[in-house]
């Protein structure tokens, strides 16, 4: 199938469709000007203060990094927090909310990123399932208890020079330990994952409506596939939307070589052309 093809049919399955489930990695941020942590260098341009102390982003993405170096840990995260905070979602979300609100049973989404720009979008949070938790919730680092709380009365302060955090950092309300994001981290076993678990028994439940399911994945990689595997278990009409890894299998999906903002813009432009 050629590449005409493949747009000819991701229009036609989005025109048939009763439900929108949209699936997205961390591709999707990049046009609303989010870093891309593609390998150590990536990492380091986003962050060149952990250059120095040789901080890989799995070094810094683990539970242990708040015991061991809090300040550090919370130097990423906080400005992680901030960044999040004041960065505007792409047009490609609108386009998105925009399909959905036509389709009979409107849209899900389900996404491993946890920096809440589909809310930020206006997005119905509960429409929206983050696997992998959101930056923009704490917990306790013990953890003393199952629960997690807005983030809203932590401003993060940041040197640029050592990437440590300089202001207060976070405790839990209830025990007074240190808090950390309510974000699954790598070698994780203390993640407050209720919440999670919430999301994904509503996104479990409003699969069970559409007849005709058409999923949009968006900028999902290969090195972490969690979102490329949910978005292929629910084929056959999945379009992959992808600059590098577009490949999907045939009886599948399709595959549509772009980043997220200019795929979707270039489907809705051929969706409105007839």
């Amino acid at each position: 199938m050629d590449a005409e093809e493949k747009i000819d049919k991701a229009v036609s399955w989005l025109r048939e469709a009763d439900g929108l489930l949209i699936t997205a990695g961390a591709g999707m941020g990049v046009d609303s000007g989010l870093p891309d942590f593609r390998g150590a260098e990536g990492f380091w341009r986003a962050y060149p203060a952990l250059k120095h102390h040789r901080m890989s982003f799995e070094d810094m993405a683990n539970p242990a990094s708040f015991s061991k170096m809090p300040t550090l840990a919370w130097g990423f995260y906080g400005h992680r927090l901030a960044l999040y905070r004041k960065t505007e979602p792409h047009l490609g979300f609108g386009i998105l909310r925009k399909w959905a609100a036509r389709m009979q049973h409107g849209g899900f989404v389900f996404t491993s990123n946890v920096d809440g720009q589909f809310q930020k979008a206006e997005f119905d949070a509960l429409q929206v399932a983050e696997c992998h938790g959101t930056i923009h919730s704490l917990q306790c680092t013990e953890p003393c208890s199952s629960d997690a709380w807005p983030a809203h009365g932590f401003d993060p302060e940041i040197s640029e020079a050592t990437g440590r955090l300089t202001n207060e950092m976070p405790v839990c309300p209830r025990c007074g330990k240190l808090a950390r994001p309510n974000i699954l981290m790598f070698g994780d076993w203390g993640w407050v994952e209720k919440y999670s678990e919430r999301q994904t028994s509503r996104l479990d439940a409003w699969l069970q409506a559409p007849q005709r399911l058409v999923v949009v994945e968006l900028g999902a990689g290969k090195a972490l596939p969690t979102v490329r595997r949910f978005s292929e278990r629910h084929g056959p009409r999945v379009i992959r939307i992808n600059p590098r890894e577009e490949a999907i299998a045939p009886h599948i999906g399709v595959g549509i070589a772009g980043g997220a903002m200019e795929g979707l813009q270039f489907l809705d432009e051929r969706l409105h052309s007839l």
